[in-house]
């Protein structure tokens, strides 16, 4: 049986996923109650950041060691580090490492969308690469790890290489990208629960040699299953930015998304309209093939604003440098996208 005592010795050789220092070190340990006629440990455990992957990897570990010790069974409960304590240890550790240490100053943006379908990746693509073109330093998740697309989109045929214990991602139109699409072969279908999915994703966070960043886009799945949920627990200041089509009931479901991201406290950047109409090179007439008013009605709905909408069209590529999803600078939607983009960076910097 576990004593209150022993309990301490074990935990307080852990180490805080972001400081590097034990949590003797950090005063970490808050709280350690032992039930003995059920052989139930309780703990209370302060980080330097909650709501992480890292943070999971952490609980891992506890429950892990505790019952290997002794222990039934073994509830945790996380705070975050008091800010006179995170101070005492900043700059002492390695916690400027990594997209998901609290030093990090990268922006993450994730593409949402309600259903499937609707261009999401296509605009995660080229905004990934707008951004680039203005100059930032930009980094791409294709978190769709059940229908990745990222890596074909783009016309990447490299594959990320390993450098000590990191993962280099592999870079296009000057965005460093990471997929599971990279780690399959031939095209096979990802067969995984959701803690696998979890799991992986973490791996895109803390595995991946990103460097130094201003935004991060997650291309996420359509919807609001495990994958999204495990990105706003991952991380709870993220923005997004919702995509939809003008047709009605897209919009509808899109706002499902929308409303996930406002319950989390996510931020949303704003809606973009894809696929709003279609103009013929010959007459210039424009045809509204999914309807009208999708957009601004999802943005009224969530109480943010429009960013822009994109027309059907084909982007030019040709054998050379092919990228079947991306749009040129000049191309009308490259120019459409780069305006987005401006809009996001404006929005970001307020």
């Amino acid at each position: 049986m576990l004593s209150q005592d022993k309990v301490k010795e074990l935990l307080s050789q852990i180490k805080d996923p972001f400081l590097h220092k034990t949590l003797e070190e950090t005063n970490g340990i808050l709280e350690i109650k032992v039930k003995e006629e059920k052989n139930h440990v309780s703990v209370k455990i302060a980080i330097a950041k909650t709501g992480t992957g890292e943070q999971l990897t952490l609980q891992q570990e506890i429950v892990k060691l505790l019952k290997e010790n002794g222990a039934e069974t073994v509830g945790i409960r996380f705070a975050d580090l008091p800010a006179e304590e995170l101070e005492k240890h900043r700059g002492t550790g390695d916690e400027g490492a990594g997209l998901l240490s609290p030093a990090s100053k990268t922006t993450f943006i994730a593409i949402a969308s309600g259903k499937g379908g609707v261009g999401k990746s296509t605009v995660s693509v080229n905004l990934a690469v707008s951004l680039a073109r203005l100059g930032k330093k930009v980094g791409l998740i294709d978190a769709d790890i059940y229908g990745f697309s990222v890596p074909d989109m783009m016309g990447i045929v490299k594959r990320p290489v390993v450098r000590g214990e990191s993962i280099i991602p592999v870079e296009r139109f000057g965005v460093k990208v990471i997929s599971m699409g990279f780690f399959v072969e031939d095209n096979a279908p990802v067969i995984w629960r959701g803690p696998m999915l979890g799991k992986m994703l973490n791996n895109f966070f803390s595995e991946v040699e990103w460097g130094d960043l201003d935004y991060i886009l997650l291309d996420l799945p359509p919807g609001t299953g495990d994958v999204a949920l495990d990105v706003h627990t991952m991380l709870p200041h993220c923005k997004e930015i919702i995509v939809t089509t003008p047709h009605p009931t897209a919009a509808f479901v899109a706002a499902r998304a929308g409303a996930m991201a406002l319950r989390t406290e996510h931020e949303i950047l704003g809606v973009v309209e894809n696929m709003a109409y279609f103009e013929s090179k010959t007459t210039g007439e424009k045809e509204y093939v999914f309807g009208q008013g999708g957009g601004e009605k999802l943005a009224d709905e969530l109480r943010t604003e429009l960013l822009g909408k994109l027309p059907l069209q084909q982007p030019d590529w040709n054998e050379e440098d092919f990228a079947p999803s991306v749009y040129a600078e000049d191309h009308r939607l490259g120019k459409i996208y780069g305006e987005i983009a401006q809009r996001v960076v404006d929005l970001l910097s307020k």
